[in-house]
């Protein structure tokens, strides 16, 4: 996975996380909190990720902790900044240490594999 595909894979993820986020406040009335925050998440894109994503996430952890377990770990690296703050210290061990092999696979003319190498580091395998 190269850069722009491991790019393209985190908005991915987010796509999918503003559809559930869609669904949590289809039941709130306009103007609820709830309902804006899905509203903020559905408006995020690659052009202004890194700027209204660290407060969109941090009002989800603080204002939705039935629903930030759902908010990808992925996302948060991607993001970084005050993202950061949600991921243990393991945890972006690992994710740093797979930002390392896919640049590592890069510089050899490679492609990593993604999700075998994160199922490896995460232990999901």
């Amino acid at each position: 996975m190269n850069d722009e595909q491991y790019r393209d894979h985190c908005l991915q993820l987010l796509d999918r996380f503003a559809v559930l986020m869609d669904k949590e406040s289809s039941h709130t009335s306009e103007g609820d909190p709830l309902r804006e925050l899905a509203q903020g998440i559905a408006a995020l894109d690659g052009e202004n990720i890194y700027d209204d994503a660290p407060a969109l996430v941090a009002r989800l952890f603080a204002s939705c902790p039935h629903i930030a377990p759902a908010f990808p770990r992925e996302l948060l690296w991607f993001i970084g900044g005050d993202c950061l703050h949600y991921m243990p210290d393991e945890e972006l061990d690992c994710f740093q240490e797979l930002d390392e092999l896919r640049a590592g696979a890069a510089a050899a003319g490679e492609v990593l594999d993604y999700q075998e190498a994160k199922a490896k580091l995460l232990k999901l395998q």
